[in-house]
């Protein structure tokens, strides 16, 4: 493959177009890491290796236990597209101005080098499978070669294609102001389980060709992408992983009820899954169908626990353990039932956490949790760090990677998310005890202030932000807010030379 030149023109013109990076790719060291980047769609921190019993999950929990586990891992906005982008360019939504699903970031930046680009830009070969972009909105100079294609029918029962099929019939001849809109008329059931094998479906297929992908690039150095798909809705797999578990065994949310005081726009009317067929348009779901689907979505979460361990033990069977970064993430959280709501789309910590996971060679912190507040824009810089290639200077993250070696070390004193809501745009903030919520509006009136107390109300069940012993404290998150990313990464990088993007 001639991979080395294509590289050096690349990363000329990003420089050229003032996306500039410190150092050349002949700093990096001889023998460089592989990169093996995992995505996963949907995917909520309910894991063994998260501490949570009855999920069953022994592939990522097998990761786990060589890598480190981050406990308060937090995307920069609780959507697919947002979070994607922000975590593969290095910038938070408002850089990007990414704040949906249609969008294309290079729409708003389009010199910017993405986090596969920099590392092809650097000699190594980039390609992906599955959703790594948010789905139609793949970015071609980011790969070597062009993404693999994996994908089957969404459904295998033929009730459910034929009921797809007619809804799509129906849709004919309307127009639709998106292609999410245009996706949401045309959907089957929320559920599916049948008697088929693993790549009948999507994810046994992306498993398959991530498999081709190491046996083809096994000479390295390579930056391999794979983006699973489950447990996104539908909740469809296959009947074997519905038998793992039994529904009276599956638990309810433990707080089925908006949170007390917060302001009635914070929680949508959760319209990605009221769009599947089978939901009722309005109104909370029956108990019945709702231990369906969270029983779906246990199902989905093992599936694709069994790919991601396909993926793995091709790995060490080709010896690659020892000179690959594995990284594996879920692009957001997702309420199955919490806080009376399902799917993602808000700032709670519900949806704004999510499974981190970094497996490096070598690295004295395998195996241990870490508790420090990281954001997914600190992927960006760790995993160059952790390569040794420079790092571009338009990151607005901060490289983790001295915590995989000490996991408890005093690291961020905040994480920033972001959500829009109609005419006002929600920033949260993660400290170590709060988070704290401001909604405001473009003319930077603020109409809404959120206050959880994690000590208190680890679930963000009440919001006490109109307390009038909470003054004070307010003040000071909110001069905090108003400080940003930068004086959070500032107070580690500050001391720390090799972190500072």
């Amino acid at each position: 493959m001639k991979r080395t030149m294509a590289g050096a023109v690349v990363f000329g013109l990003a420089a050229a177009l003032g996306w500039a990076t410190r150092g050349t790719a002949a700093d990096a060291p001889a023998a460089r890491m592989n990169v093996l980047f995992v995505a996963v769609d949907d995917l909520r921190p309910e894991l063994g290796c998260y501490g949570v019993k009855g999920v069953l999950s022994p592939a990522i929990d097998r990761l786990a236990a060589r890598g480190t586990v981050f406990e308060r891992a937090y995307c920069q906005q609780a959507v697919c597209s947002p979070s994607r982008t922000s975590l593969l360019t290095g910038c938070r939504p408002d850089t990007t101005r990414v704040y949906d699903l249609e969008t294309h970031f290079r729409k708003n930046l389009p010199d910017v080098v993405t986090l596969p680009q920099h590392f092809k830009a650097h000699g190594y070969f980039t390609r992906s499978v599955g959703k790594i972009f948010h789905n139609g909105l793949d970015d071609a100079p980011s790969w070597s070669e062009p993404s693999a294609k994996a994908t089957r029918p969404q459904y295998s029962l033929p009730a459910n294609r034929e009921l797809v099929a007619r809804r799509t019939e129906e849709a004919k001849g309307r127009e639709f102001k998106t292609a999410s809109a245009r996706y949401n008329a045309t959907t089957g059931p929320s559920t599916e389980c049948a008697d088929v094998a693993d790549n009948a479906y999507s994810d046994g297929a992306i498993a398959d060709a991530a498999i081709g992908m190491l046996r083809a690039a096994k000479d390295g150095p390579f930056f391999l992408a794979v983006g699973f798909l489950k447990p996104h809705l539908p909740f469809i797999a296959p009947k074997k992983y519905w038998d793992l578990y039994r529904r009276d065994d599956i638990a309810a949310a433990p707080n089925p009820f908006a949170p007390d005081g917060a302001p009635g726009f914070a929680l949508p009317d959760w319209g990605e899954l009221r769009a599947y067929a089978d939901i009722p348009r309005s109104g909370p779901l029956p108990e019945e169908q709702a231990r369906l689907l969270k029983h779906g979505y246990y199902a989905c979460v093992s599936y694709m626990d069994a790919q991601l361990g396909r993926v793995l033990d091709e790995l060490d069977r080709l010896g690659l353990r020892e000179t690959t970064v594995v990284v594996l993430w879920g692009d957001h959280g997702w309420k199955l039932g919490d806080h009376g709501a399902w799917c993602k789309h808000t700032n709670f910590e519900i949806d704004t956490r999510a499974p981190l996971i970094c497996a490096a060679p070598g690295r004295k912190g395998a195996g241990r949790t870490s508790r420090a507040l990281v954001e997914f824009v600190d992927i960006y810089p760790s995993l160059c760090e952790l390569a040794g290639l420079p790092l571009p200077t338009h990151l607005e993250g901060l490289s983790f990677a001295p915590l995989l070696d000490t996991p408890d070390l005093t690291w961020k004193p905040a994480a920033f998310s972001q959500y829009p809501r109609g005419p006002v745009m929600g920033h949260t903030m993660r400290t170590d005890r709060y988070r704290f919520t401001r909604w405001v509006a473009k003319d930077g009136t603020e109409s809404a202030r959120e206050l959880y107390d994690h000590q208190a109300d680890p679930q963000e069940n009440r919001n006490v932000a109109g307390a009038p012993e909470h003054k004070a404290l307010l003040a000071d998150l909110t001069a905090q807010m108003q400080a940003g990313w930068k004086a959070a990464r500032a107070a580690v990088a500050g001391g720390s030379k090799e972190n500072r993007p």
